[in-house]
């Protein structure tokens, strides 16, 4: 006998109430739910499948087959789903009450359902004004509620279509709020345009619609729309242009077409300015526009302000020095090492100068000397940082008020400055640190605010990774010899050398192992297995680190991940440290958004520059907890490091994630009491020195390694890959 296969179950439709979400992949869509039928009653039933995109108290259809788990017993697997409005008092009460529509909380739904009954849903639908005879609710909320409702109707039908296209729900709603009713036709007509105009699109999600709508594979937009994509995650990459045959060879993988249709694309986007051809170095290269306008103009700007013959510190020019350095030393109660001192003279006598040197060698000493002497000649100083709590400590360093550089440029909803070349700031020294995280487009727009006269000193280590945006500033100037002047800071001091933080930081630097012992401030938990060091790093952060050192779990301690994916990864410990520290209580609101729940009291950071979002933006990499999550206003609040409270509407929380765990890159320019840093041999390609490095220097009183001695000694032996594509030391050693 032979044996036959068995035949699959046919499909079968189930109708639900979705009750909860207990798991959501964002990467797969996978998603396992309990849902209550008219038959179950209270007694829920599971489903898993693809639900992505399915919001707790929607009713729904959904198309699959009953399975029996041999662990989790049985349960609907279902392949695909479409909402559907509930038909019963209670499955309508909890439909409104669940924050669906905005204006309508749990109270409210429970007194519409309790005056109009199953009919309500129609009364919004067809008699909106009818609303106003419930108690509570007038003319204007009314309006409000019927206005979003009719959004959710719209929103629904565009979704009905994207999700025949393969588009979330998530994007689907972005696709909406950019497009509203032409949303669907620019969908069909030019799918491409989404990558452009919608965050969270990129070219390859617009390719997957443009193949689902019929446009053809080997389309001149297609490929366009690819190089452009190519040069776009080549930037996000730090690179500002790559060389045109390392463009070709990438693109000809991502688009599989032939090269010799690759070129001539090329040859038309370039004639369309959609992108900009140079020789580099005698290297053919190709940027996009933005980045190759900013390497032009941080070039040209930084060679006006060293020849312009004005100087708003030209009281400096002939001091006596040996009387201002005296003068010093007896307010500071500390004398300058010599380079100290020959990096204070550079910074008040040259127009632009760079400080740079690793931690305990003194430069936040000679930054608050450098600040000391402009203010004792009644200067007027700016001490600006890439991130709200590297400003923060610079002003506590100095005793001067430190903003965000985003906020002193106070820059407008679309990027653009309010200080530039033709507004420039009103200052005569302007102090950058942390500049190793500052790209090459937030240093055009700060270079081209400094007024032509003024002194601008640029401090960094240079040896930390550079910016997660494109470029490597500090790092291009520090090449410029012959153009920048510069002073970098060596000697560590002594009262340094007893900290294991530094010691270590500048041991791994050098490619030495760090000393794991002997130092009260630095540890090696050991850990072989990826999953174990997971929990291990949980029990250190949660438990151990508070009770030795009186430190708060989520405001003093980071965990920092070499990389996002993995066991031990920043995403997998977000939702281990989350359950621990911010874990579900049924008295407090939460919202879920794909794979993540956002609740009351979680360490979140940005996702994206929105210059929309508060005074001045909100820029990537900032940091908040939320405060609130109210399902009735459809908003969640977060209060930023920078004392700003920023609100979310409930469909733009892709632009947040949970903080509690970070990768080391989403880091720079930040310092926490206390840093857990997990290392394991699943993230071995991310392993690198500098990485490692940059871990450690984040740390103020506290460095706690947790996993592998292996995977710990791939990093201090393994040194970056490479330099990144940039220009900008060419252009200043070769100005045209």
């Amino acid at each position: 006998m032979t044996n036959q296969a068995a035949v699959p179950p046919k499909p079968v439709i189930l109708e639900a109430v979705l009750e909860r979400i207990t798991y959501a992949n964002d990467d797969t869509g996978y998603t396992v739910a309990r849902v209550a039928t008219e038959k179950s009653g209270a007694d829920l039933l599971t489903v898993v499948g693809a639900l992505l995109g399915a919001q707790v108290g929607e009713s729904i259809r959904m198309t699959g087959r009953w399975r029996s788990h041999p662990k989790y017993g049985r349960q609907f697997e279902a392949d695909s789903y479409s909402t559907v409005l509930p038909a019963t008092v209670q499955g309508i009460r909890r439909y409104l009450g669940s924050g669906m529509i905005k204006g309508i909380g749990p109270v409210m739904a429970d007194r519409m359902v309790s005056h109009f009954g199953t009919d309500i849903l129609r009364v919004i639908e067809e008699e909106p004004g009818r609303l106003v005879e419930v108690r509570g609710l007038g003319k204007r909320r009314t309006a409000r509620i019927a206005a979003a409702w009719q959004e959710q109707k719209a929103i629904k039908e565009v979704m009905v279509f994207l999700q025949g296209v393969g588009v979330s729900t998530s994007l689907a709603v972005r696709i909406y709020k950019q497009y509203g009713d032409t949303s669907i036709d620019t969908v069909r007509r030019e799918p491409y345009r989404l990558a452009a105009d919608v965050w969270g699109i990129g070219f390859k999600t617009a390719d997957t619609i443009a193949q689902a709508v019929g446009i053809p594979h080997d389309s001149p937009e297609r490929i366009k729309a690819g190089l452009q994509y190519t040069l776009s995650e080549a930037a996000d990459q730090g690179h500002c242009f790559l060389p045109e045959p390392n463009l070709v060879t990438a693109a000809e993988k991502i688009l599989g077409v032939a090269r010799d249709l690759i070129v001539p694309a090329l040859d038309e986007l370039a004639g369309d300015e959609g992108v900009v051809r140079e020789r580099v170095n005698d290297v053919p290269a190709v940027y996009l526009v933005p980045f190759h306008r900013a390497e032009r103009s941080v070039a040209r700007g930084l060679r006006t302000l060293l020849n312009v013959p004005k100087d708003r510190l030209a009281a400096f020019a002939d001091v006596d020095w040996l009387k201002a350095l005296t003068w010093l030393r007896e307010r500071t109660g500390t004398e300058l090492a010599p380079e100290q001192e020959q990096a204070v003279r550079l910074a008040l006598t040259e127009k632009v100068a760079v400080l740079t040197g690793g931690p305990g060698c003194g430069k936040s000493f000679t930054v608050r000397s450098v600040v000391e002497l402009a203010a004792a000649k009644k200067a007027k100083i700016t001490l600006v940082a890439p991130t709200g709590r590297a400003a923060k400590r610079l002003a506590e360093l100095t005793g001067h008020e430190a903003a965000t550089i985003h906020r002193l440029l106070q820059l407008q909803p679309g990027g653009d400055a309010k200080f530039d070349q033709d507004n420039p700031l009103d200052t005569d020294l302007v102090v950058v640190d942390e500049c190793s995280m500052v790209d090459l487009i937030l240093a055009n727009k700060l270079i081209k605010a400094v007024p032509p006269g003024a002194h601008l000193l640029l401090v960094g280590d240079v040896d930390q990774l550079p910016s997660v945006g494109a470029g490597e500033v500090l790092a291009d100037l520090l090449g410029a010899d012959a153009a920048i002047p510069r002073v970098r800071l060596t000697k560590i001091f002594r009262q340094a050398q007893q900290s294991g933080i530094v010691v270590n930081a500048h041991r791994v630097n050098a490619g030495d192992h760090p000393h794991t012992r002997g130092y009260p401030d630095f540890f090696l938990f050991p850990c072989e297995d990826s999953e174990e060091t997971a929990a291990l790093t949980v029990d250190v952060v949660v438990n151990r680190i508070p009770a030795k050192f009186d430190l708060d779990a989520r405001r003093d301690i980071q965990v920092l991940a070499p990389m996002h994916r993995g066991p031990a990864g920043a995403g997998s410990l977000n939702a281990l440290l989350q359950d621990a520290l911010t874990p579900h209580r049924e008295t407090v609101p939460e919202r879920r958004f794909g794979g993540r729940v956002f609740r009351p009291g979680d360490k979140v950071t940005q996702l994206r520059n929105n210059y929309d979002k508060g005074e001045a933006g909100v820029f990537n990499g900032t940091v908040g907890v939320v405060t609130t999550v109210s399902r009735e206003d459809h908003t969640l609040t977060v209060r930023t490091d920078e004392d700003e409270d920023i609100d979310y509407s409930f469909d733009e929380l892709d632009e947040i994630t949970h903080a509690y765990a970070i990768t080391i890159h989403r880091s720079q320019g930040s310092e926490y009491p206390a840093v857990v840093i997990p290392l394991t041999t699943s993230s071995w390609m991310m392993l690198q020195r500098n990485l490692l490095y940059t871990a450690i220097t984040r740390a103020k009183r506290l460095v706690v390694l947790t996993g592998s001695r292996r995977a710990l000694a791939a990093a201090v032996r393994t040194t970056s890959a490479g330099r990144r594509h940039t220009a900008l030391t060419h252009r200043l050693l070769t100005p045209t």
